[in-house]
Order: C-alpha cells, then structure tokens, then sequence
C-alpha cells in the first residue's frame, strides 16, 4: 500500500498526442538526471512550464500521451519537474510501462475534458477516485495492482530491485 496514497496538485492541462520530443526535447539527452531534464520539461509546448509548477502539481492531458520514440527521458523529465501524476484519456503503452518504471503515478480517466487548467485535485491512488476540489466534482479510473503500487511506493523498478524504499 502507497505510503502516501493521495495526491494532492493543481492542474496543468495539455491536449491530445503530447509526445516524447515535446515531453523532453533530444538536445536535452545527454543527461539522465531528473532534475536537470525536468528544467526543460514541455518547454517547446508551454514557455516557462517548469518554472510555473509547484512540487506536487498534476499533468492532466487528451488521449496518447507520452506518444513517439520510447526514451525513458520523458517521465524522468515530468517527475524531474516536481509533477507528481498524470492523469490523461489514454497514453501511449511504453510510456505508461516507462512511467511506472520509474515510480510516476499515470491514471486513465475518460473524464479528463471535465477538468480545467487551474483547478485543484487530490488523486486517491488506493481507491482509484479523483476528486475535482475546484469544481466539486468526482471522476473514477484504474486502481492499481499491489505489484504496481508497490513499485510506485519504492520509486520505480530499479529502487525495488536494490531494495530501496
């Protein structure tokens, strides 16, 4: 069980098909530290982004996100940046498996167009309920498996692997 299994951010909003280079741009390959990609995180989409986000923040998005090539720079960028889950219509699959990987939180939710820029969430990950803060409203998605959450709860595949908690 997630130590802290509710999310609590404010709300960025992108649409459809945001993909890997807009994510993180491949100038910006040459590192793997988080920190240092998640200060160029969706710039070429929203000028100043990763100055505009609070840690705990949430990306909320359209259908396909993380679309494009598989690099594992994308969602080290957007937990780099202090995001801390994304919520979209659907992603595209190796970027929820690199996601996940990593100890990012992703959540489908059909719900997404309910959702406006600005507004407050708190993501209850165990129950699988988002609950709108701004606009008093509720929307339902996945629950994870244990397996998943328990690789979340560690920060990802590796820090699981190294028995890092």
């Amino acid at each position: 069980m997630r130590k802290e299994a509710m999310i609590r951010g404010k709300v960025h909003k992108f649409g459809n098909d945001i993909n890997t280079d807009e994510i993180i741009a491949a100038k910006y390959l040459v590192t793997t530290e988080a920190r240092i990609l998640g200060s160029h995180c969706l710039e070429d989409k929203d000028r100043g982004f990763p100055k505009k986000v609070k840690a705990g923040d949430i990306i909320v998005a359209g259908e396909n996100f993380g679309c494009g090539s598989s690099r594992e720079h994308a969602p080290l960028a957007i937990k780099g940046c202090g995001i801390s889950c994304v919520v979209a219509k659907s992603f595209a699959r190796i970027f929820f498996r690199n996601s996940i990987n990593i100890g990012l939180p992703i959540l489908e939710c059909s719900d997404v167009d309910k959702i406006k820029k600005g507004d407050l969430l708190e993501i209850d990950l165990n129950r699988g309920l988002i609950k709108n803060l701004t606009r008093k409203q509720e929307y339902k998605t996945q629950k994870y498996p244990d397996f998943i959450k328990n690789l979340i709860d560690k920060g990802g595949l590796l820090s699981t692997l190294e028995g890092k908690s």
